[in-house]
């Protein structure tokens, strides 16, 4: 019989890195009101004449995308329909099937040509002031996919809009990168797609996965930009030249590295099953570093599917999301970050005072995007380590129903099928108490609906629940946090109170929904 806790320490390796990756580039410099204007005015551009200028860097924009293809011997193809994973085969399938097909291992790959919707700036005429202006709407226009074989990050597309504001989207994939260093240092690694199997040296692999996150991105994104852009020596001469560069998405991902299939795929559905039922919404939120409260905007889910590749259960919380799957011997647990401002940073404030604020989206943050992607797998991790296996759960249930004496305490037996017990156990496994452990009004604050209404009544709840605290710590459940007035949940706790909540879910589903 086994937990996964038991199954964790068969595991050869685990390794947190970036997995997909996506930065844009905005030119900031352009969007405040007038300077755009003052931009057109530095090139002997009217408003009325600024859509035939732009058509006319659009051309250019195009014909600097060809030549770049024909000097390299490479095709420039232009895509009449979107290319997505939707839709069958995806622009990146298209560019790694070409560069297979013609072996290449360095340089540009393809520049694929697409129409597709982005903001962009527009002369309108305005009725009040019966003057033209600058304004940025949601238009179609073309967007040009550079697929490089780059030296240092393996295969990255960088795709520009051939319209103004010209921004830029650049994708890199941690893992396509940290195999070349690997590389580079001659240690040895088996990978299956974009997993690595076994590694050499998972300790040297680790760092250099930090130090990924450490690169100083603005110096290198804003390089690869002016691969691709011409245009940007002439808004220069404006000091308009420059890229704002942010994480638009990315995604953090620690692997755990099994020797064999066979050692992972006898647990894997149960496991799966078990995360889709036990991770509510209070806990898929502290796996994000959030608390659940009446303010909260937004909506938490949870699906699990089973796909031809292996399972999946994915928590979703607004925008940005923790999933678990499995690629052959791996099983990642991977965490999504498409809004930063859920996620909070340490910031130094004017006066010198430093405090929490909502983190930015700008790469002078992707280290700290590293930092919360790790602590919420690891807090999933942590999660899933006692969750019952294989009949694991009845033998910790059994335990529950002998009384025992410890250091010559005796301690009686839970009932871990009464509704009182459960509704304990439920409000020592919440969600909120998952980061910093919970105290005796923590639990009273769960387990009564009501303020008390008197001294009196205060008292004998906070009594109540010492009581309960200690019948807790005697059975092991629990365990005191050191030097500190808190509790944590044990593996052996969090594994028997999971199987009681469990057990009581699957036959008693009336009698749960009361708990």
């Amino acid at each position: 019989m086994t937990t996964f806790a038991d199954l964790q320490a068969h595991c050869e390796g685990q390794l947190t890195m970036f997995d997909r990756v996506i930065f844009k580039g905005h030119l900031t410099r352009l969007y405040p009101t007038g300077n755009f204007s003052w931009f057109l005015r530095s090139q002997d551009v009217l408003l009325k004449d600024y859509r035939d200028y732009a058509q006319g860097v659009t051309r250019q924009l195009k014909a600097h995308a060809e030549a770049l293809a024909a000097a390299s011997g490479r095709p420039y193809q232009y895509l009449g329909q979107g290319y997505t994973a939707a839709q069958g085969q995806s622009k990146e399938e298209l560019a790694r099937a070409l560069a297979a097909q013609d072996g290449i291992t360095d340089g540009l790959v393809c520049v694929l040509g697409v129409l597709e919707l982005n903001t962009a700036f527009s002369v309108r005429g305005n009725r009040s002031t019966q003057q033209l202006e600058v304004v940025r709407e949601r238009r179609q226009c073309l967007h040009l996919y550079f697929y490089y074989q780059d030296a240092e990050f393996g295969l990255i597309h960088i795709r520009l809009q051939t319209w103004f504001p010209f921004e830029v989207q650049i994708y890199v994939n941690g893992r396509e990168w940290l195999a070349r260093q690997l590389d580079a240092q001659g240690i040895g690694y088996e990978r299956y797609d974009n997993c690595f199997l076994h590694l050499a040296d998972v300790t040297v692999a680790q760092t250099l996965s930090e130090k990924f996150a450490h690169r100083e991105w603005a110096r290198v994104l804003q390089a690869l930009a002016r691969r691709v852009n011409p245009f940007l020596a002439t808004l220069d001469t404006g000091g308009y030249g420059e890229y704002y560069w942010v994480t638009q998405e990315c995604e953090i991902a620690t692997d755990l590295m099994f020797p064999s299939r066979a050692a992972l795929e006898g647990y894997v559905p149960e496991l799966y099953e078990q995360a889709w039922r036990q991770f509510g919404a209070k806990e898929v939120l502290q796996f994000l570093g959030r608390k659940l409260h009446g303010n909260y905007q937004g909506e938490v889910t949870s699906d699990l599917k089973q796909r031809p590749t292996g399972w999946r259960v994915k928590h979703r919380a607004k925008s940005n999301s923790i999933k678990m799957y499995d690629k052959h011997s791996v099983l990642r647990i991977e965490t999504t970050i498409n809004k930063a401002r859920e996620f909070k940073d340490l910031k130094t404030k004017p006066d010198g005072s430093r405090c929490w604020q909502p983190m930015g989206k700008g790469v002078a943050h992707f280290w700290r995007c590293y930092q919360v992607g790790l602590q919420a797998n690891q807090r999933y991790l942590h999660a899933l380590a006692a969750l019952p296996l294989q009949g694991e759960g009845v033998q910790a249930l059994d335990a529950l129903c002998q009384s025992h004496t410890k250091q010559g305490q005796h301690y009686a037996r839970f009932n871990p099928l009464s509704p009182e017990t459960c509704r304990l156990f439920a409000a020592v496994l919440a969600g909120e108490h998952l980061i910093h452990g919970f105290r005796n009004r923590d639990l009273q604050a769960q387990l009564y609906s009501q303020p008390a209404t008197s001294a009196a009544e205060t008292k004998r709840r906070c009594a109540q629940v010492s009581r309960w605290i200690h019948k807790l710590r005697g059975h092991g459940l629990i365990a005191k946090v050191k030097d500190a007035r808190l509790y944590r949940v044990t593996g052996h706790g969090r594994q028997a109170m999971s199987a009681a909540l469990q057990y009581r879910l699957s036959d008693f589903p009336k009698s749960y929904c009361s708990i």
